[in-house]
């Protein structure tokens, strides 16, 4: 999911990063803390991908299922699988399917890292965002340790639920995507099958091993 993955920082706020914030890492152990507890978490999402240099606003719908580190997401035409060890794309337009190994690399980003890694992978602080306007809510940005294709996240949670309601990811080319929870569920049934690619259900469809 890493293809459908500014704020200016300014100078003078370099230094916070440096810093162990309390409050954020207080409020982001109780989240993970909490998700940690659920067998499996489906969520439903509003997607959307911004770049205002390139003048691209993009919004679409998902599904996302999880369960440790295994998990499924539907969204914009693409169904993404992985069992844990093997990443299937499969892309409805072109009926085809890409086989890749799973990032295990500590700062990638997958759901299972979204939801439960935050302080071994980031340095963490509350900020004010517009999307944290709820006086329920509170707005976490995390910075990864080690930089790669993204910048930044910016996570919205709960504080009563402990659940997360939004996050936007900024990536190096300047795009925005967000991912809005639209409904949270948890300990929801599932089978090894759900996270595993059958081509028996796609007729025809082309297998790239990219392995």
């Amino acid at each position: 999911m890493k293809q459908l993955l500014g704020i200016f920082l300014a100078i003078t706020c370099l230094n916070l990063f440096a810093q162990k914030d309390d409050k954020a890492t207080t409020l982001l152990e109780e989240v993970s803390n909490k998700t940690k507890t659920y067998s499996s978490i489906k969520a439903d999402f509003t997607y959307t991908m911004d770049n205002k240099a390139a003048r691209i606003h993009e919004t679409k719908t998902g599904t996302l299922l999880v369960a440790g580190d295994k998990y499924k997401i539907n969204v914009a035409g693409q169904e993404v699988f992985c069992n844990g060890e093997k990443v299937w794309t499969y892309i409805g337009e072109s009926n085809e399917v890409q086989i890749n190994e799973m990032d295990k690399r500590k700062e990638a980003i997958t759901p299972a890292n979204i939801l439960t890694s935050y302080n071994t992978n980031y340095k963490s602080r509350l900020i004010q965002d517009k999307d944290a306007a709820d006086a329920n809510v509170e707005a976490v940005e995390l910075i990864p340790f080690v930089q790669g294709s993204y910048e930044k996240v910016i996570v919205i949670i709960d504080k009563n639920l402990k659940q997360i309601k939004l996050f936007k990811i900024f990536d190096q080319n300047g795009n925005i995507f967000t991912y809005k929870v639209t409904q949270f569920l948890t300990n929801v049934p599932v089978k090894s099958g759900d996270f595993e690619f059958n081509p028996d259900d796609y007729d025809d469809v082309e297998v790239i091993d990219m392995r």
